[in-house]
C-alpha cells in the first residue's frame, strides 16, 4: 500500500496596513455584478462600464461571487511559492523566453530599474505565470503549487464565470452587440494565452527608493481585460486619457480593479482605450514590505483577428471604423500574433536604446510612457 505523501503546510497571507499618506487618489466607478439579473440593471450597469472605458480606462468591480478566504488562499500560495529557495524557482522559468513565451517563473534580475536617474539598481520584480486548463498547456509546478493544482484550476475557471463572462456580456450591450459577442472569443475551453499571476515586486531601502522615480515605467498590457485583487500597497498608478495626469489607485474592500487591455482597443478601433499605468515607488509608511499581487490576463481566443468590430452601430456612429493597422495598410495581426510580439518585445532587448519605441509588429510601434 502506498505511504501517503504529506502536504507541505500553507501558511496565512497578512495584508500590510493601508498608507495614512494623503495621496491623489483616482476617481474611479464600480460596476456592481449583484445587479446584473434584470435587462434594466444590465443596462444600467453597461452603462456605467462604458462611462469607465471610456473616461479612464479602470475601474472597480464588486459583488463578483468569489469570497475573501478564496481570494487569501490564492495570496499565501503566492508567498509560499515565493519563500522557496532560488534554485527552486529558477528550476521552473520560462522556457524559450526569446520567443516570447510566459508561462513559468520569470525572475528580472538581469534588468536595470526604468527611471530617469539612470541608477544600477536591478529590478527585483519576479512572476509566476499559470495558463489555462483546458488541455492546451503543459503545467509543471513546484510542489506548494502542484498539492494545490485543483484548488487553483478552480479559482482560475472561477474567474472566467463569475467576473469575465458578465463583464464581456456588460461590454457587449454596451456597445450595442449581442450580449454573446465578448463571451463567444473568450471561452474558457479554447487556447488563448490567458494567466493567473503571482507577482512580487521585492523591497528596496528607503535610501534606494529616494533614486528611483517608478518601479515599472508606464505601459498598457497586451489583452482584453486585466483583473488585480485588492492589493494594500500603494504603488499603481493610472494615467488619465484626457489629461496625461498619473493617479494613485486606491485599494478598495472586496473589489477587483479592472483595467481595459490592448485587444479591446484594437477590436473597437480605439474607442475602448488600452489604459497606461505604472508601478510607483510606494508611500515610505509601506517601503518596509515586499509588494505581492495576484493578477488574471484575460485574452481572446488566440485565433480572433484583431480587426475593428464592424457590427457595433455605436462605434459606426462615433467613427470608430479603423485601428492602427487597418489605417496603416498592414495585415490585422491575430491575438496569438499580437501575444507574442508584445511577450518578446517585452523580454528581450531592453538595453538597447530604441528598445523602448520598438516596432512590435508593422504598423505599430511601442510609445514611452513616463
Amino acid at each position: 500500500m502506498p505511504v501517503p505523501v504529506p502536504v507541505s503546510e500553507l501558511g496565512s497571507y497578512n495584508y500590510v496596513a493601508e498608507t495614512k499618506e494623503n495621496l491623489d487618489w483616482a476617481d474611479l466607478v464600480t460596476v456592481d455584478l449583484s445587479e446584473i439579473t434584470t435587462p434594466e440593471g444590465k443596462l444600467t450597469q453597461a452603462n456605467i462600464l462604458l462611462s469607465a472605458l471610456k473616461e479612464k480606462g479602470f475601474f472597480y468591480v464588486k459583488n463578483f461571487n468569489i469570497s475573501q478566504e478564496r481570494v487569501n488562499r490564492q495570496f499565501a500560495l503566492g508567498k509560499s511559492f515565493y519563500e522557496l529557495p532560488q534554485e527552486e524557482k529558477d528550476r521552473f522559468a520560462v522556457k524559450e523566453i526569446e520567443r516570447g513565451n510566459y508561462n513559468g517563473y520569470v525572475g528580472n534580475r538581469q534588468r536595470l530599474v526604468n527611471d530617469s536617474k539612470k541608477t544600477s539598481l536591478r529590478s527585483r520584480v519576479e512572476v509566476y505565470n499559470i495558463p489555462k486548463f483546458n488541455g492546451d498547456f503543459e503545467h509543471h509546478h513546484p510542489a506548494i503549487i502542484e498539492e494545490r493544482i485543483g484548488e487553483i484550476e478552480e479559482f482560475a475557471r472561477s474567474l472566467h464565470s463569475e467576473v469575465l463572462d458578465p463583464l464581456f456580456v456588460l461590454l457587449a450591450i454596451a456597445l450595442e452587440l449581442p450580449e454573446d459577442f465578448f463571451t463567444k472569443i473568450h471561452q474558457y475551453p479554447v487556447k488563448s494565452e490567458d494567466h493567473l499571476r503571482y507577482m512580487k515586486y521585492g523591497k528596496y531601502t528607503p535610501e534606494e527608493n529616494k533614486l528611483m522615480e517608478t518601479w515599472v515605467r508606464g505601459h498598457t498590457d497586451l489583452g482584453s481585460f486585466t483583473l488585480l485583487f485588492r492589493q494594500p500597497v500603494a504603488a499603481l498608478q493610472i494615467r488619465y486619457p484626457s489629461t496625461n495626469e498619473w493617479k494613485w489607485v486606491k485599494p478598495q474592500d472586496a473589489t477587483l480593479t479592472v483595467n481595459a487591455c490592448d485587444a479591446l482597443q484594437f477590436l473597437t478601433g480605439g474607442y475602448v482605450k488600452s489604459t497606461i499605468h505604472r508601478v510607483a515607488v510606494p508611500p515610505i509608511d509601506q517601503q518596509h514590505v515586499d509588494r505581492l499581487g495576484l493578477l488574471y490576463f484575460s485574452r481572446p481566443h488566440n485565433n480572433t483577428p484583431l480587426a475593428t468590430i464592424r457590427d457595433s452601430p455605436l462605434l459606426q456612429r462615433e467613427g470608430y471604423t479603423q485601428n492602427d493597422f487597418e489605417a496603416s495598410g498592414n495585415p490585422v495581426p491575430t491575438m496569438e500574433e499580437w501575444t507574442f510580439a508584445k511577450q518578446k518585445w517585452q523580454r528581450t532587448g531592453y538595453d538597447d536604446p530604441q528598445h523602448k519605441t520598438a516596432q512590435i509588429l508593422p504598423g505599430w510601434r511601442e510609445k514611452v510612457y513616463a
